[in-house]
């Protein structure tokens, strides 16, 4: 994928996502209808995707709080079994304009569907645990009703994403 898909649809449509977030307190996509969100998916094992794009939207999330334009970021575990809220909290210190979001392996599997990700856990021998999750590594904008606004390929920029999400914000 080389540009950003738009199009709203609602990805909650199919009921509240309920989960727990990196101080310990369940959440739901209720929470968030406040404000506009990029929600990512990633778990915090990740050697390399994860965290840079992690440092990469939380440059668009500066900039975008600078401009007067906040944008809530989300961070949501493919990996409950290892993301407890306290392992969530110390990976997201660096990057404190994202919420680490976790909850149980049910929780989690309903977050997946309702944004159509794919992770699955997959063997690892140079892990700790023997595993790695390989994920969808998309970023999707949320509007404050919770609703798809567009998504963002991996491969982006942060000046190929501030270029495309500046328009759908002002709108």
């Amino acid at each position: 994928m080389t540009a950003a898909t738009t199009s709203k649809q609602s990805l909650l449509s199919g009921g509240e996502i309920e989960l727990i977030d990196h101080f310990g307190q369940p959440v739901s996509s209720h929470d968030w209808r406040d404000q506009c969100s990029l929600v990512l998916f990633g778990f915090t094992h990740c050697r390399v995707v994860c965290p840079r794009a992690l440092a990469r939207y939380g440059v668009v999330l500066d900039q975008l709080a600078a401009e007067g334009t906040p944008v809530r970021g989300l961070y949501i575990s493919v990996d409950p079994a290892r993301d407890s809220p306290q392992v969530m909290r110390d990976f997201l210190a660096p990057h404190p304009r994202f919420i680490g979001l976790t909850g149980s392996v049910e929780q989690i599997e309903r977050a997946k569907v309702a944004f159509r990700v794919f992770a699955r856990r997959a063997s690892d021998p140079d892990d700790s645990v023997g595993y790695r999750v390989p994920h969808t590594a998309i970023a999707y904008l949320l509007d404050a009703d919770g609703n798809c606004l567009a998504h963002f390929a991996d491969a982006f920029s942060g000046e190929e994403v501030l270029a495309r999400l500046r328009p759908l914000l002002a709108a």
